[in-house]
């Protein structure tokens, strides 16, 4: 069975406000959009399990008063560090 890519935004969409809800998080404190980015280019560059490891990294350090922009920005570094300057995509 084939989903569509709507349906999938779909099934994001409800886990997402579930696990928000959950956790007692406001919409204000999530950027899917930049975390998933993140998650695929760590998975992608780094390894796959490397990438939910750093996801809750980014959590730990956001509890400690990190914004999430912030700890964004300085793993997205890292990982352009990994890559390497001859890094071919």
């Amino acid at each position: 069975m084939k989903f569509s890519l709507s349906h999938k935004n779909t099934v994001l969409d409800e886990w997402t406000d579930l696990a928000v809800a959950e956790l007692g998080l406001g919409p204000d404190e999530l950027d899917r959009h930049a975390l998933l980015d993140l998650a695929r280019c760590v998975a992608r560059d780094v390894g796959g399990p490397a990438a939910p490891l750093t996801c809750y990294l980014l959590g730990v350090a956001v509890g400690r008063g990190m914004s999430l922009s912030e700890a964004i920005s300085r793993v997205s570094t890292v990982v352009e560090r990994w890559r390497g300057v001859d890094w071919r995509d």
